[in-house]
């Protein structure tokens, strides 16, 4: 999208300067707004034309069943499947009774910007409608990061040529009709009018409906009210039926008069309470927006914004186009996850239906890790979601023969809903990615509360799961059989190596978190004789090694496997899980995403330099990313193995995957996780950040010659400490709290708020530039002004 002339590169926000039907879809994906409970696809104000309406409710979905040709004891009955709600965005413009659509007449000028500092998308229109009469139509939008449920619009119409009657329609909609979606199985399960009617009501200038669920039994209500300054005579009804509540403003405009309404929209659901409850909690909180007012919200929302910046911002100099993707990627990951509270991160966000809408092992192994670091707040409630899923996981782990917990591989509400079970119940890695996000959170704010009363629990439930999965052998060595991890092109493998390394991380961890907290413990029911057998079983994992190779396997036995036909696969045969059977990829040496390289990322305290380098060169030839999961993870381990050329490459193509809409279907939402893999290979790969087992933060940070310098800031234990990398120097300054331990490649350092500490950043001599699989290749970035000499592009594009 980005790389279409109507789309600018600025470092603080995203503008589209002029309106392409062709990418609507992608444009309603990239300038959706969000808060982790409300989302509202960056439709049209007018509703069309439209690629993909959608307002979500985060949590809020239809069970669908999940027909199978031969069932098997322990498959899910059931899907969940992300619904559009009440839509409040709707502003319907009439110009002398000629509806404002841009399909016709003639659009002298559009544009969107959305603001990554204020949070607004803002939208401007020069418009002459098929009889000749012209207007000029501004608009704002917010989804409030203060006010969880609220959402609001402000809509302005001018003439540009004498008088003009307007006719302002504001609506709620529900059950819209939505286009039909191609055969891809990454989009959403549609399902026809999934809200049933309860009530409706509209009164001066307030509007509301009241909906349920049939299957999932939720009550979602929407409310609306609305500030109008027009001329006077201006006029207003309203009316609602069953599925639409409108207010209707007619006003008539001369040259120099504008008429200006501000909606107020409120979003709220409950699986529990009644129908005035529910209808109540929405008018409640349309109260306390309307009381705010209009440059209340703008004020509440920019100051959020600025502490948030203040914490987060990650600056880069020599590259353009990064610089504006990494505050783009800031901005939609914060969105997703924000005001999520007890709620579920979905892969899409509340930007799409991809995937469902459902959560993933992404949520814990790529967004946390960002917002543990920028906005902590918003883990702490993801993780009390995991934690208050875990009857349900106890219940799919006992109905599996297994002790513990067994976290889903992908749901809403915490069941099962994958019908695949060797990528969905087989994926137990998902227990140690939440762990290790738990354990992450911890080290990071030392919240000692939250240890007790949620990470203990889940630490302890996913250890034992462990334990029951795996086993000893005669020689005592512990081995996990029939897992898939990561990469989705191999399956039920044994001693795959990344969840054998995760799941000791997570046996070690729940060991030392009863150590700290042996009353909580003790009410869990753990003793001695378990925290014993954890421990040895971490002690004694099993990591799959080839001598002969000199690298460690995947899972065991994968290099023995025939390696796939590189050379005799085409290009347009890409993802390959769209054109060849699973059972032809899961038996060849070929990595749909970074696996054991995602494993070195994490857990990089078991392998050497050497091992690193090795194991990186051989699994790049394997690996064909068709998982937007995948670069960022190649881009870090590229760092710190010292192929800055090819991380930097890496770093372009997960920084744009939605911006240039590399997988094809950001359509369906944005990739959230992608876009916190901008901040991965930022941070932890050229800034060289890790944070193995909680403890003191390292970082080894080295640029690419491309980049000229690299800031970021992050917030540890309560402190703020601002890292900044320029050529062969790196300099530490803690902006707030305490003095504050790290390492500097390998050294430590204390960093008092009294001066910044400067260290020289060592040169790393890297082997020869790893190969890739053919036409797999990252797309070249190209070089800076200074790579290219001053006639040169400061930046680069794909594609």
């Amino acid at each position: 999208m980005i790389t279409h002339p109507a789309y600018v590169v600025e470092p603080w926000c995203l503008r589209e300067t002029e309106l392409n039907l062709d990418v609507l879809s992608q444009s309603e994906s990239v300038f959706a707004l969000a808060n982790g409970h409300v989302g509202w696809r960056g439709n049209l104000d007018e509703g069309e034309p439209h690629g993909l309406p959608g307002t979500y409710l985060n949590g809020v979905f239809e069970f669908r069943p999940l027909p199978y040709a031969e069932a098997g004891y322990g498959y899910p009955e059931s899907g969940q499947t992300v619904i559009n709600v009440t839509n409040g965005k709707l502003i319907r413009l009439l110009v002398d009774d000629e509806p404002f659509d841009l399909r016709y007449g003639r659009l002298h000028r559009h544009e969107r910007v959305l603001d990554f500092r204020t949070g607004l998308l803002h939208r401007t229109a020069e418009w002459t409608s098929p009889s000749g009469r012209s207007v000029r139509v501004r608009s704002t939008r917010l989804v409030s990061f203060t006010q969880r449920a609220v959402a609001a619009i402000a809509y302005e119409v001018e003439p540009l040529d004498g008088d003009v009657r307007i006719v302002i329609q504001s609506e709620l909609v529900a059950n819209e009709q939505l286009p039909d979606q191609v055969g891809d199985p990454r989009t959403a399960a549609q399902l026809k009018d999934p809200l049933l009617p309860e009530q409706h009501a509209a009164q001066g200038s307030r509007i509301r409906l009241l909906h349920c669920t049939a299957r999932s039994n939720l009550k979602v209500a929407v409310s609306a009210d609305h500030v109008v300054d027009g001329p006077e005579k201006t006029e207003v009804s309203a009316e609602s039926v069953e599925h639409l509540s409108r207010l209707t403003i007619t006003s008539r405009l001369t040259t120099g008069q504008r008429l200006r309404v501000e909606k107020f929209v409120a979003h709220g659901w409950s699986a529990a309470r009644s129908v005035p409850a529910v209808r109540d909690q929405v008018d409640a909180a349309l109260a306390g927006a309307t009381s705010t007012g209009w440059s209340g919200l703008l004020a509440e929302q920019r100051q959020f914004l600025d502490d948030f910046w203040a914490r987060a911002d990650v600056e880069v100099d020599g590259d353009a186009e990064i610089q504006q993707a990494v505050r783009f990627a800031l901005f939609h990951v914060l969105q997703a996850g924000a005001r999520g509270e007890a709620r579920a991160l979905p892969a899409k966000g509340l930007t799409g239906p991809g995937y469902d809408g459902h959560c993933f092992w992404d949520t814990e192994s790529f967004v946390l890790p960002v917002l543990t670091y920028t906005a902590p707040q918003a883990v702490e409630q993801a993780l009390r979601w995991r934690h208050s899923t875990m009857p349900a996981a106890q219940e799919r782990a006992c109905q599996l023969g297994l002790k513990g917990a067994a976290f889903p591989w992908r749901t809403i509400s915490g069941d099962e809903c994958s019908a695949y079970w060797p990528a969905g119940t087989a994926a137990f890695h998902v227990n140690a990615d939440i762990a290790d996000a738990t354990v992450r959170y911890v080290g990071a704010t030392a919240d000692d509360t939250f240890e007790r009363e949620v990470g203990l629990p889940l630490l302890v439930e996913t250890a034992r799961l462990w334990r029951s999965l795996g086993h000893h052998d005669h020689h005592g060595d512990f081995h996990i059989d029939g897992v898939t991890g990561p990469d989705e092109y191999s399956a039920i493998s044994d001693d795959n190596a990344y969840t054998n390394l995760m799941a000791q991380h997570n046996l070690r961890a729940a060991a030392a978190a009863v150590e700290r907290h042996p009353d909580a413990a003790a009410t869990l029911g753990v003793d001695d004789e378990e925290t014993a057998a954890w421990r040895d079983a971490a002690l004694r994992i099993n990591l799959p090694y080839n001598a002969e190779l000199g690298v460690h396997e995947q899972s065991a036995g994968f290099t023995a496997h025939q390696v796939w036909d590189f050379a005799h696969t085409d290009e347009d045969a890409y993802p390959l899980m769209l054109h060849f059977p699973y059972f032809d990829l899961y038996r060849k040496q070929v990595v749909k995403q970074a696996d054991l390289v995602l494993a070195m990322v994490l857990r990089g305290d078991a392998f050497t330099q050497e091992q690193k380098a090795r194991n990186f060169a051989y699994y790049e030839q394997l690996t064909v990313r068709d998982s937007s999961l995948s670069a960022c993870s190649q881009a870090t381990m590229a760092a710190e193995v010292g192929h800055l050329r090819l991380a930097y490459d890496y770093l372009g193509e997960a920084a744009m995957m939605d911006l240039f809409d590399l997988e094809g279907n950001t359509r369906d939402g944005l990739h959230i996780a992608s876009l916190a893999g901008t901040w991965f290979a930022l941070v932890m790969g050229f800034g060289g950040m890790r944070d193995h087992d909680g403890g003191v933060v390292a970082f080894a940070p080295r640029l690419p010659e491309q980049l000229g310098r690299l800031a970021f800031t992050v917030q540890i234990r309560g402190r703020r400490l601002r890292v900044e990398i320029t050529g062969h120097t790196a300099t530490y300054t803690l902006l707030e709290g305490e003095d504050l331990e790290i390492r500097h490649c390998g050294e430590p350092l204390t960093v008092s708020i009294v001066a910044p500490e400067s260290r020289e950043v060592p040169t790393l001599a890297a082997g020869p530039a790893p190969e890739q699989p053919p036409g797999r290749s990252p797309v070249r970035r190209r070089a800076s002004k200074r790579e290219e000499g001053e006639s040169g592009s400061a930046y680069g594009t794909h594609g």
